[in-house]
């Protein structure tokens, strides 16, 4: 049946097939449908990590509820938990349209998006609507900073995210990886990389003491690291004590859509393409973080194998974002089921 309805969705343009199918998600989940077909875990498919009880392993990238304004919703579709944002401080448009791009061939998508958003305060008040109205499965909120805000001052934004942010979050994840902000992935190198997780740090343990709870933090990167790269990041997280990683992001990279439709479109790749870049790179960090930091991978997975890759690559939980697109909701039945 999906197969079918992608064939309806995929004659509109990609944002506005975005927004209509996550509309229709919403109204069917009001209308008590989503319930109905909704996979159940198992007790057995538990698993803590960060200090959190998952119902499964299987969760919803950040990216498709950058508002979180579906949450219900997709977290009936059967996902342990719902990563939504990426939020900035202040409401931004993002990049001009056209800024999606579907490349069916290649079961991928590229997005130069852009941190269009609400807000962090808009954002915030839809989780504590859902929480209000009985939704208790587990929410990540993924924080970045504004375009206009100079990379230099760039702490201050993850600052405003994350105390906005931490009340409301079962964990809290700070993108320094997307390619659609102006330099901020050379917030993953070095001395600033550094200065940025120590003022993450200092500023999670202040918020434990006022807010008496402790919420993760989690860092995602981007695939396109060398060795050297992920080895000075991954120590970084172990100097810094942060709590989790998520590998990785969209890639650059164009080599697997060369010649087709939209492939070389500015922006992030997502999808199959990515698929065993991501892998390597979870597998590169578990080989130095060993079980001191859990992973969360991300990228390409659309079949109980590519999430079992993942898992066999040292990844405690899997996310899927453009599977979901291509495959449909029936892919988190599977991975579940697997």
């Amino acid at each position: 049946m999906y197969s079918l309805l992608r064939k309806l969705l995929f004659l509109l343009p990609p944002e506005v097939a975005h927004h209509f199918t996550l509309s229709s998600l919403s109204t069917l989940n009001k209308l008590g449908l989503l319930k109905l077909i909704k996979p159940v875990s198992k007790a057995n498919q538990e698993v803590e990590v960060m200090g959190i009880i998952f119902p499964n392993r299987i969760g919803l990238a950040a990216g498709l509820d950058k508002d979180g304004e579906h949450i219900q919703a997709l977290s009936n579709l059967g996902f342990g938990f719902v990563e939504i944002g990426t939020v900035t401080p202040r409401p931004q448009a993002g990049n001009p349209a056209p800024r999606l791009f579907r490349l069916p061939k290649a079961n991928a998508i590229i997005n130069r998006m852009g941190f269009n958003n609400k807000g962090i305060d808009h954002l915030t008040d839809q989780v504590a609507n859902a929480r209000k109205a009985g939704f208790e499965g587990i929410i990540g909120i993924n924080i970045g900073k504004n375009f206009d805000t100079a990379v230099e001052n760039a702490i201050e934004d993850y600052l405003i995210g994350m105390r906005s942010a931490y009340r409301y979050a079962d964990y809290i994840t700070v993108n320094i990886s997307s390619p659609n902000t102006p330099n901020l992935r050379t917030l993953q190198y070095g001395e600033e990389l550094d200065k940025l997780l120590s003022a993450i740090k200092k500023e999670q343990m202040s918020l434990v003491n006022s807010q008496k709870k402790y919420v993760p933090i989690a860092v995602k990167v981007a695939p396109d690291l060398e060795p050297i790269e992920i080895t000075g990041i991954a120590m970084a997280l172990l100097d810094n004590n942060i709590d989790c990683l998520i590998a990785t992001n969209t890639t650059l990279s164009r080599d697997a859509v060369v010649g087709m439709k939209h492939g070389a479109e500015a922006g992030g790749l997502s999808g199959e393409p990515v698929r065993e870049m991501s892998t390597e790179v979870v597998k590169q960090f578990y080989n130095i973080l060993k079980n001191q930091i859990p992973i969360i991978g991300v990228g390409g997975i659309s079949s109980a194998k590519d999430a079992q890759d993942k898992l066999d690559a040292g990844a405690a939980l899997v996310q899927v974002y453009s599977g979901l697109i291509y495959e449909g909701p029936s892919l988190v039945k599977n991975l579940i089921k697997s």
